[in-house]
Order: C-alpha cells, then sequence, then structure tokens
C-alpha cells in the first residue's frame, strides 16, 4: 500500500494564482516551473509518487518540495543559501582570447 504524504496541501486562491503563473512563465528557470507545477498537484489531492511519475523527477525530490511548500507557503519554494565557498569568476579581460587561471 502506497504511504500518504503527512503534509496536506490547501491552496489558497491567491496562493493558486501564484503558482500557476509560475508554472505558465516560459521565461522562468525550469525548476521554479517544475515546483510551481508539483505544489499544485499536491493541492489537488495527488500523491507524491503520482505527481513524480507526471512531472519525470523522483518522489523524494516531490517529497521534499511538498514538505517546504507546507512548512513555509510560497516562500519555502525558493533557493535557500547553501553551505561552501561562492563561486568566483574570473574579471573579463577584454584580450583576443586570452584564458584566466583562478
Amino acid at each position: 500500500m502506497p504511504r500518504r504524504s503527512p503534509f496536506t496541501i490547501d491552496l489558497s486562491p491567491e496562493e493558486t494564482r501564484a503558482l500557476q503563473a509560475q508554472a505558465r512563465k516560459y521565461s522562468a528557470p525550469y525548476r521554479e516551473v517544475v515546483r510551481a507545477k508539483a505544489v499544485l498537484m499536491a493541492g489537488q489531492g495527488l500523491a507524491n509518487e503520482e505527481i513524480a511519475s507526471r512531472l519525470d523527477m523522483p518522489r523524494e525530490v516531490v517529497s521534499k518540495w511538498r514538505k517546504r511548500f507546507f512548512q513555509d507557503r510560497l516562500a519555502g519554494l525558493r533557493d535557500q543559501p547553501r553551505s561552501g565557498r561562492p563561486a568566483v569568476f574570473p574579471p573579463c579581460g577584454g584580450g583576443g582570447g586570452e584564458s584566466t587561471r583562478l
């Protein structure tokens, strides 16, 4: 018997509108579109396994975003700061094909 998520998603009309708008954005990063679609499907009562199948992603990832939305609502779908050293990019030197080593 499949497990049911303890994180039941009940969307307000405002949240539904915001998530639908995000899911339709062609210029948005793919990860943001997929997160919005996953939460919308969770709000329709679909199980994590079904959402994962429809979006072609692991069930664990769907579970993660369902839980984060349940806990923090729309703010939970944003990327959180990561640990570690920030990315460093070399300055643009304007040279002709020269590479800059770090």
